[in-house]
């Protein structure tokens, strides 16, 4: 199988539209066609179907893109490794974030590692928890930062920090900025994320302990809608203080402490366990753990 077949099919498939990747790959539209049709006939299956809109996946065609992502990941990691031998940190590493980190975390880190690793590129992926340790295990990233990250055999953790969470409200609530019990919180109509979120499953496991169950207002899937609705009168959140003070109008806001036990989110970053780290991603890990120090404000 042709490598650069594969990247050529994994760009139209990602882009869903060969005109779109022929612009983004800078080659001719049919030539790219030409490219992705010898795939095809190599493989003996249709991968792509092709419309006025675009293209969709195939069955086959959604397989071979969740194995060609791996593939061509590892072969960066292959250059990444010989470029070792003339001393060059390079080749690729793949990052992700949850939104509220991304929103403090990526532009010093991407500054850090411009200055840092100049022969290195850098991908930065936003999504939930969960879905980011999928992607981990599958290979399509090197290096992600997880809220209460569920162990694994397939996955290492370095624990980051322990970000204590709040009862948000509108700042002209009645009892803003007053401590609040857990027994409270469970009778508080929260604006929270839907499942698997990190945060929803927390809380509802701590009000579990307690024979409690939490009021769930409305699901919503986005800090900022969250602390919106928050602030319009919609109910509470429950979220980190780096979450509040990245918000829109922080200043329309409360945050009230739970009292303890309280609600503890646990950072940590996590790598793959199965496949050897690079020089890059391990200079990658110190420079997350050092920024991580420096930027997050978990007062």
């Amino acid at each position: 199988m042709d490598l650069k077949q594969l990247g050529y099919f994994v760009r139209v498939a990602e882009l869903g539209s060969f005109t779109r990747a022929s612009i983004a790959l800078d080659v001719a539209q049919p030539a790219l066609s030409r490219q992705v049709r010898m795939l095809e006939v190599e493989l003996r299956q249709n991968l792509l179907v092709r419309n006025g809109r675009g293209v969709t996946l195939t069955e086959a065609g959604k397989v071979l893109l969740e194995h060609s992502r791996g593939v061509l990941h590892q072969i960066e990691h292959l250059r990444e490794a010989l470029s070792r031998v003339r001393g060059a940190l390079a080749g690729r590493v793949a990052i992700g974030m949850p939104p509220s980190l991304s929103k403090v975390l990526a532009v010093p880190v991407t500054r850090a590692f411009r200055s840092r690793m100049p022969e290195a590129a850098l991908s930065i992926t936003e999504g939930l928890s969960v879905t980011m340790q999928e992607s981990l295990v599958s290979g399509r990233l090197d290096i992600v930062l997880l809220y209460n990250a569920t162990p694994s055999p397939d996955i290492d953790l370095i624990p980051l920090l322990e970000e204590p969470l709040f009862l948000v409200q509108r700042q002209d609530a009645a009892d803003a900025g007053k401590p609040v019990s857990l027994q409270e919180l469970a009778r508080q109509p929260l604006v929270i994320p839907s499942r698997p979120n990190a945060i929803r499953m927390l809380v509802e496991t701590e009000l579990g302990n307690l024979g409690l169950h939490p009021e769930i207002g409305l699901e919503i899937d986005g800090i900022p809608a969250i602390l919106d609705l928050v602030a319009d009168g919609a109910g509470c959140a429950v979220l980190s203080r780096n979450a509040v003070l990245t918000a829109s109008h922080p200043d329309l806001l409360a945050m009230r402490p739970i009292a303890p036990p309280g609600l503890h989110s646990k950072l940590s970053l996590a790598f793959s366990s199965r496949r050897p780290g690079t020089g890059t991603q391990q200079a990658m890990l110190e420079l997350l753990q050092e920024l991580s120090a420096q930027v997050l404000d978990v007062r």
